[in-house]
């Protein structure tokens, strides 16, 4: 998975994400946690054991990416970098080659560059997390040259299949070796008496020839692990299984030597070389099963990464070219045929065509398409040919930032982890303590003088009680869960919000956009008959042509309305001049020199215009459900626009689940209390709140808030981003504002209201799937450790027993990508 990053935060700060190699247990992600907490310029830092990677807040003019990596590294652990070939063009000399790769290499992020001039290719190492191919390629290009993306790195650049490829490998020649020694193992138990076991697999000489390559060779990584543990001032998993592994190991060595000294060699004297070798086979294919499991949990990411298109079809000088979509610049012409991807965001300048965006809004129906229209990389064409203008690409791309959001939500924490996290930083130091207290026990009460009995159970003692299970219990849920809700258009910012939204008690919709499709439609007219406009005669039409005038340069779904409306009606209403919006009351503008208010009672009070004449029609209209604006000019009120927004066929399905799952409905509106009103009962929204300005909705949110509640916000416009700051959880409807968007906690790229139900059940599952996972990770070393303190676990055993507690956290968090919602 490639790490993201952004401009989160201060103009001041940056946040980075760097892959980290080595790590084993929370131990080790709790260690370069504080170390990259501790540096002078870092503001946070996050570190997952389930993604293995770092995200750190830092102030870019006290540190450089390379200081953190450095960090990293000095606390004994890797970052692995990414890389990438180039086909570069137009090079004559050497000094074209050494000006590209001096060029590249001056590049923030680029950590080295390569340019081999007789094969006209570069290899980069980068830190994706700075800098990505597309800005190398324009390196390349304002150098004079022209590079082009190999297509054939992709799997041997899949770091994570190397990584499972390595263990499995590891694995496999540690069981070769540690097979014959198990078989005499079995020889020493009553039940396998009949075995037949050659005298060579008994002799202590053969077993330590065995044993000793499992040990120092594909053990060593334990070793390390520990000495960079200890030599940090802390203590991970490795400690246990050296600790573990090498006591067993080197008194069994003692036992051999010490046989030198007896007669004959006695190959009946009972060796432990298959604890140690058997233990390390087994904690290796737990490791080697935990990968292929945690790669699992990233399906998502890579199913998202799926979805764009590898090539484009590029119109240049009359002429198509395929080209590699990361070639693709803003202002390209794009020809896009029926049955294929859209490569990029771009709008339509020709063609029409349906359009299926259901990977982006979950919504089945193809949505129609026609010049002017707005359409999304990676959707589906599906019948008539487009040409498409290339407005975002690469990294601004709504895919893009749907991979980026999911990316940083599954690398965050959600507040429940700190438990875990408290408990693996005591953990290792308490357990070695156990441990030394149960030889102490045994060979000094229980088993007086039996060193070789009192050091197995110690042993048992320290394999058994491995942290992973702890570690992997809440990142494994958060990636499997956040990586599900994005399957359905549920974009959660961060753990911390997918755990927040279990706990919501009331959600707060606003009205247009959310429980309304957003786009009324104009439905009356009501004009004084003397009212008049030069070249638009008298009465409505006159009316209709100065309100549309003033609307036409407003974004708001109302006065979109107004406008359509006039021009279905062949109006073509004269420009306005001094145009001016007023969040929750109106505009005012001046048309044709005559200054014009269209908007509501509040706004033509304090501007001290007599309505009382159009009070009846205005009650009318709005007992209707309708949404009806006065209309004055130059002082006097002249007549009245209404236009009508139908509640989604969704909406009240959605209210009636939400009511299911025990949470209240509230509905918040700027409109008058009438129109709000009609449209709650339709939707089945009992609580309405209308006439509520912008900043008023926040303090609604606030008063909702102070009776101990936890209220979720569900918006789309730029006048929701206060509220949505404001309530415990922000939603955006993902065809609402970016403003709207950028504020929300959590993203439905779904236009309806059922994903709002779906959000909050997919936080429960996510939290319950959490519980389980603490609870039989704790509960696992809770009963684990007395069993083996008291003797009844061998340490191959518990090793088999500790291997595969984290293997089932794993599998217990994957079950979420089956979830149905």
């Amino acid at each position: 998975m490639n790490p993201a990053h952004n401009g989160s935060g201060t103009e001041e700060e940056r946040q980075l994400t760097l892959p980290v190699t080595g790590m084993t247990c929370s131990a080790c992600a709790a260690r370069i946690e504080k170390g990259l907490g501790r540096m002078e310029g870092v503001s946070r830092a996050n570190v997952n054991l389930a993604l293995e990677q770092a995200s750190v807040g830092y102030d870019p003019a006290r540190l450089k990416p390379s200081d953190l990596e450095e960090k990293i590294r000095s606390l004994g652990y890797g970052v692995a970098h990414e890389s990438a070939d180039f086909d570069i063009s137009g090079m004559t000399c050497a000094a074209c080659s050494t000006r590209i790769e001096k060029g590249l290499n001056r590049m923030p992020g680029v950590v080295s560059a390569h340019v081999n001039l007789a094969l006209e290719t570069a290899h980069v190492e980068y830190r994706s997390g700075e800098i990505a191919p597309r800005d190398l390629i324009g390196k390349v290009s304002d150098l004079g040259y022209r590079a082009s993306l190999k297509q054939d790195r992709q799997e041997g650049g899949d770091r994570r299949g190397r990584e499972i490829a390595a263990k499995r490998n590891k694995w496999l020649l540690s069981a070769v070796l540690s097979l014959p020694l198990l078989w005499a193992m079995a020889g020493h138990f009553s039940f396998t008496s009949g075995l037949p076991v050659p005298d060579l697999l008994m002799n202590p000489w053969f077993q330590l020839l065995l044993a000793t390559p499992v040990q120092f060779i594909i053990g060593w990584q334990f070793y390390v692990g520990a000495y960079k543990a200890l030599k940090n001032g802390s203590a991970n998993m490795d400690v246990l299984v050296a600790l573990g592994t090498s006591a067993a190991y080197f008194y069994s060595l003692y036992l051999t030597i010490d046989s030198l000294s007896m007669a004959g060699m006695d190959h009946t004297v009972e060796m432990y070389y298959e604890t140690s070798a058997v233990l390390i086979t087994l904690i290796l294919v737990g490791k080697w099963f935990e990968a292929v499991a945690k790669g699992r949990s990233s399906d998502a990411i890579r199913s998202l990464m799926g979805l764009q298109p590898k090539t484009a079809l590029v119109l240049r000088d009359g002429a198509e070219f395929s080209v590699p979509v990361s070639e693709v610049v803003p202002g390209d012409l794009l020809r896009v045929k029926p049955g294929a991807k859209v490569p990029v965001d771009g709008e339509v300048v020709e063609g029409r065509s349906s359009v299926d965006e259901s990977m982006l809004t979950g919504e089945s129906l193809p949505v129609d398409k026609k010049p002017g229209d707005a359409v999304i990389g990676a959707t589906l064409n599906k019948n008539g040919v487009l040409t498409v203008r290339a407005r975002k690409v690469g990294k601004d791309t709504a895919l893009a930032a749907i991979i980026r959001v999911v990316e940083e939500a599954q690398g965050s924490k959600a507040p429940i982890q700190r438990i875990a996290d408290v408990i693996s930083g005591i953990f290792v130091p308490i357990v070695v303590g156990i441990a030394l207290l149960t030889f102490a026990v045994w060979y000094f009460w229980a088993s007086p003088g039996e060193f070789a009995e009192s050091l197995e159970k110690a042993i048992a003692v320290l394999v058994i009680a491995c942290p992973c299970a702890l570690g992997l219990a809440t990142p494994t849920s958060i990636m499997a869960g956040s990586g599900r809700a994005a399957e359905f258009g549920i974009l959660f910012k961060g753990g911390e919000h997918l755990e927040t939204a279990q706990g919501i008690e009331v959600v707060v919709l606003d009205k247009t956009g959310t429980v309304t499709n957003g786009k009324p439609v104009l439905t009356d007219v009501r004009a004084a008959e003397d009212f008049a406009l030069v070249g638009f005669g008298r009465g409505e039409k006159a009316l209709l042509a100065v309100a549309a005038a003033a609307e036409r340069l407003s974004e708001h779904p109302l006065a979109e309305a107004i406008a359509a409306g006039a021009a279905e009606r062949g109006l073509r209403p004269p420009a306005a001049e001094e145009f001016a919006a007023e969040p929750g009351r109106g505009i005012r503008a001046v048309v044709a020199g005559r200054r014009v208010l269209v908007g509501t009672r509040r706004m033509m009070e304090e501007a001290d215009v007599d309505y009382g004449e159009w009070t009846a029609s205005l009650e009318e209209l709005e007992a209707e459900g309708k949404t009806a604006m006065l209309t004055a000019v130059d002082g006097a009120a002249v007549g009245i626009v209404a236009v009508a927004d139908t509640i989604k066929p969704s909406s009240r399905a959605a209210v009636e689940r939400l009511r299911e799952l025990g949470i209240e409905t509230v509905m918040i509106t700027g409109d008058n209390a009438a129109t709000a009103r009609s449209i709650a009962a339709q939707a089945g929204i009992g609580t309405v709140l209308a006439e509520v300005l912008p900043e008023g909705k926040a303090e609604e949110v606030r008063r909702l808030q102070a009776g101990g509640r936890k209220v979720a916000m569900v918006g789309d416009g730029i006048n929701d981003a206060p509220a949505l700051a404001t309530a415990d959880i922000g939603m955006a409807v993902g065809t609402g504002t970016d403003v709207a968007m950028e504020t929300a906690d959590i993203t439905l790229m779904r236009g309806d209201l059922g994903a709002i139900a779906d959000a909050i059940a997919m936080s429960r599952r996510t939290m319950t799937n959490i519980k389980q996972n603490l609870f039989w990770a704790l509960a696992y070393n809770a009963v684990g450790i007395p069993v083996a303190a008291l003797g009844f676990l061998a340490p191959w055993l518990a090793g088999a027993a500790m291997a595969f507690s984290s293997v089932s956290v794993v599998l217990n968090a994957l079950r979420l990508q089956r979830v149905k919602l």
